[in-house]
């Protein structure tokens, strides 16, 4: 057996193809448009997916889960479609103004969004309402195909329980770039062609251990990176180890705001 590696983005590379081997291929970003991506971007924070699903189902029904349906509907009535995942009042004129930002700036083509620098993208899409770092990533990853990391807070979680970043990162803008740093350091030895996959592979593999292991209390038994936590000399046990942070909650937010 290979020693592990010591280096953390060497050790992250690792634990990326345990959970590949242990859940196989995840599929994201569940949609049927890329449109449909951007609404579930908006519509997933501080919620869960269950939560989102209902709302888009509403919109699907309502014929309004395409661009044209969001420029066409009225902020009330998007508020009462898109309920169910909290925070309506905010994220309905967050998701019109990411449509008028779309007709006004790129003819109301996502393709034309897409073929923009990716950096240039990003800028852009921060500069609207209801756009943090973590939502503005999950576009251009997830509908615009940039090749670029995500990070959130079950990578987070995974990054402080496995020491693999010094300082903590916190719930913040500079947290949240340096586990995106981390992330695209795992794999800058893969082919660039390969990175958009990749990054939405882990992304989605993150996600799926942080749900079934690593909510606010970890529970490591069983889970396809305890020997990681070996290599760092931490049991594998259900209990909170005294290092981890009392702050990490459950759900869905964009961790760099």
């Amino acid at each position: 057996m290979k020693p592990t590696p010591t280096d953390p983005a060497q050790r992250l590379r690792l634990m990326y193809d345990r959970l590949a081997n242990a859940y196989g291929p995840q599929y994201w970003w569940p949609s049927q448009t890329p449109f449909e991506v951007i609404i579930g971007a908006y519509l997933t924070q501080n919620t869960s997916w269950q939560a989102v699903e209902v709302s888009l189902a509403n919109l699907r029904d309502a014929r309004t889960l395409t661009i044209d349906g969001i420029r066409g509907v009225s902020v009330e009535r998007l508020q009462e479609l898109i309920r169910p995942s909290g925070f309506y009042t905010r994220k309905a004129p967050a998701l019109k103004a990411f449509v008028s930002m779309l007709d006004a700036e790129f003819g109301g083509s996502l393709e034309n969004l897409a073929a923009v620098p990716t950096r240039t993208v990003r800028n852009r899409l921060l500069a609207l309402p209801g756009v943090g770092p973590e939502t503005a990533d999950a576009i251009r990853l997830y509908a615009l195909k940039h090749p670029v990391p995500v990070a959130d807070e079950y990578l987070r979680r995974i990054a402080i329980r496995h020491k693999l970043i010094d300082p903590i990162p916190g719930k913040n803008r500079k947290g949240y770039e340096s586990l995106v740093r981390l992330t695209g350091d795992t794999f800058a030895s893969e082919p660039e062609s390969s990175h958009a996959q990749l990054f939405n592979e882990f992304h989605a593999l993150t996600v799926a251990v942080g749900k079934a292991h690593c909510g606010k209390v970890p529970d490591c038994q069983c889970c396809p990176l305890v020997d990681d936590l070996k290599h760092i000399g931490t049991e594998a046990s259900g209990r909170r180890p005294n290092w981890i942070g009392r702050s990490n909650r459950d759900g869905n937010q964009d961790i760099g705001r």
